[in-house]
């Protein structure tokens, strides 16, 4: 995309309220002077971050979880997710959700990009990362946390994106990638994890 000047369309915060400051998370609302010159407010939620995490097996499935999401009131299907912890980067904290939440530590990883799930209220952001050479170990779910963990083949997971039965934004994202690795016209660049298993 050819560079463009943004200026027409850039709002300028004037005022900043905190609304709510909960264990997870913030609520802001910001007065704003629109590029018109006008003014409105924007209520948005400051989320510190999180990574996805999509496993690959040797034979090709991938590693999901199933997990109850209370604020959809149902039970969704989903990679292996979770926010990142203060001072935490994106790459550690990718390890520590997948030996979490699956049990299995990767040999080799691989950075995709970054998706922004909520951009009308949210300052989220989720990096998206690969793991493959995957060796089971212990779980080690959070308390309170209760998710079952399956694998399935990428065209299960198509048909179920397709199917509506996949709704997740982050996880459609993870959809995307995989289509478009396995037409070959997009790639990853792999990297060894500092604490993979070694074979003995």
């Amino acid at each position: 995309m050819e560079p463009r000047d943004d200026a027409r369309l850039i709002e300028q915060t004037t005022r900043r309220e905190e609304l709510l400051r909960g264990r997870f998370l913030h609520v802001l609302r910001d007065t704003v002077r629109l590029p018109d010159g006008g003014s409105d407010t924007r209520e948005f939620v400051v989320h510190p971050g999180a990574v996805m995490v999509v496993p690959l097996l040797d034979d090709g499935r991938l590693v999901l979880e199933r997990q109850y999401r209370h604020p959809m009131g149902r039970v969704m299907i989903e990679f292996p997710a979770g926010k990142l912890d203060p001072g935490e980067d994106a790459w550690t904290c990718g390890r520590r959700e997948l030996r979490e939440e699956t049990g299995y530590v990767a040999r080799e990883w691989a950075r995709a990009g970054v998706l922004h799930p909520v951009i009308s209220y949210s300052t989220e952001f989720i990096e998206i990362w690969f793991a493959r050479g995957l060796a089971l170990q212990q779980r080690q779910l959070d308390a309170g946390e209760f998710l079952e963990v399956f694998s399935a083949s990428l065209d299960e997971l198509l048909a179920w994106c397709r199917d509506g039965l996949v709704t997740d934004a982050k996880t459609l994202s993870a959809a995307l990638w995989l289509q478009n690795l396995r037409s070959g016209a997009w790639s990853l660049q792999w990297q060894a994890s500092p604490d993979a298993v070694q074979p003995g």
